[in-house]
């Protein structure tokens, strides 16, 4: 298997759509469709090393509670319960990636570096969208004041014990991500 060219067939903003062009394991010339967030997809680039965005996975320290979102997704036309998330800014490291999105998110502070992940993939059949898993200790006082106009997102705490009632509901659209976390934490008590 072998990456060929790619060519862009959107002019979007945000997120673009790419005919990938390569070769199958038999030899044979095909196409895939790619949606990323850059000028290139970064299987034509090789550039797999930043990630494209942060997911926060937020332990409020004085409640001793993990920190949920429960946020609209146009997408889904429903709320979608995660972490608090966004894109890394150009220039912008990981960790302020992630201290910037919790307060704009949720209005709370980051204290302490838990750990930082790799870039992770979640849909690689259709993007090259990666994200880094930021584990943090947090304090303060829940706002959605830092929240855009197109943001929709409540804030919610969560212990190990409501962690395990939240995972058992079938009606809740979850984060993937946010899933395992917290299923994890349910079963632990520790993120």
């Amino acid at each position: 298997m072998k990456i060929i060219h790619s060519q862009k067939i959107t002019n979007l903003k945000w997120l673009n759509m790419f005919n990938v062009e390569y070769t199958d394991r038999t030899g044979k010339n095909k196409v895939w469709q790619v949606a990323s967030r850059k000028k290139e997809p970064k299987c034509v680039t090789g550039k797999f090393s930043k990630p494209d965005a942060v997911v926060i996975v937020p332990y409020h320290t004085a409640e001793e509670k993990i920190v949920l979102t429960k946020e609209y997704r146009i997408p889904l036309a429903d709320y979608e319960y995660g972490f608090p998330a966004g894109l890394v800014d150009e220039g912008e490291t990981v960790l302020e990636a992630a201290r910037r999105e919790l307060a704009e998110e949720t209005g709370l502070v980051l204290t302490r570096l838990i750990k930082t992940g790799p870039p992770i993939y979640s849909s690689a059949g259709m993007t090259d969208e990666s994200v880094s898993m930021v584990y943090v200790e947090c304090e303060g006082v829940p706002s959605t004041a830092g929240n855009e106009r197109s943001e929709d997102i409540e804030v919610i705490f969560v212990s190990a014990a409501e962690a395990s009632r939240f995972c058992d509901e079938d009606l809740f659209k979850f984060d993937a991500k946010a899933w395992l976390v917290l299923s994890n934490f349910a079963e632990s008590g520790h993120i």
